[in-house]
């Protein structure tokens, strides 16, 4: 799959960052994370994005003292900052230290999303990111996400708001591994260890559910997560 664009994620976050990255990637961006100011600074040093996503309070540089240094470099390169503030004076900062957008935490990934393509549209001339399809269809089940319904050889089912998220991202992520903190973190929120274990007993539940489609798999991959083993839809 060719991607919808270059990325530089610097988040100090390192939940958050790996839940960006991971998202971003899944929608068909190349996602490259940076941890910390200067770390992005070398980054961006090295090569060529389409768009940086930069958090504001970050050690050892600031992402609006960060943003000034690419804007000497790059004129041109779309920044969007990420943070916890929203006061005006600062929604100021970040616009006067050369942002194109800037979006206040939390935030919902599919808002970054539309602001990411939005921002593309209106500086390179990107298409727009595809809209998520109403239905995951793989092997001989299929997930209707907005109904919360997945039907499977032996008939349909209802799923819960959590059965049906977790198995959303599984579908997103389909015959590659899904992370344990990307789940915990956009399903739960946290990934603590009493979220961790729950997440676990609603795995065991969607491979009861699979069970009814032979060819269908969730496989555990050791330290990582978890991997949808699917074949396309027959």
């Amino acid at each position: 799959m060719t991607s919808l664009a270059r990325l530089l994620v610097v988040e100090d976050d390192p939940n958050l960052g790996s839940l960006l990255s991971s998202y971003l990637q899944a929608r068909g961006y190349e996602a490259d994370l940076r941890t910390d100011g200067q770390q992005g600074a070398m980054a961006f040093g090295k090569g060529r994005y389409d768009l940086i996503l930069l958090d504001v309070m970050m050690p050892l540089k600031d992402g609006f003292t960060l943003a000034k240094e690419i804007r000497a470099k790059d004129p041109d390169v779309p920044i969007i900052f990420l943070t916890a503030k929203s006061m005006k004076q600062d929604t100021l900062a970040g616009f006067q230290s050369g942002a194109d957008d800037y979006i206040t935490k939390p935030f919902g990934m599919e808002e970054l999303l539309l602001r990411i393509s939005a921002v593309l549209r209106r500086t390179k001339g990107a298409e727009p990111v595809p809209e998520e399809p109403a239905l995951y269809r793989f092997s001989q089940s299929e997930l209707d996400h907005r109904k919360q319904v997945l039907r499977t050889p032996a008939g349909e089912r209802r799923l819960t708001t959590k059965e049906n998220e977790l198995l959303r991202l599984l579908c997103v992520n389909r015959n590659q591994v899904l992370e344990r903190t990307v789940a915990l973190n956009q399903v739960w929120g946290n990934d603590s260890y009493f979220n961790g274990r729950s997440m676990d007993v609603y795995i065991a539940k969607l491979r009861k559910y699979l069970k009814e489609d032979p060819a269908t798999e969730i496989i555990n991959i050791h330290g990582k997560g978890f991997r949808l083993v699917a074949p396309d839809a027959q």
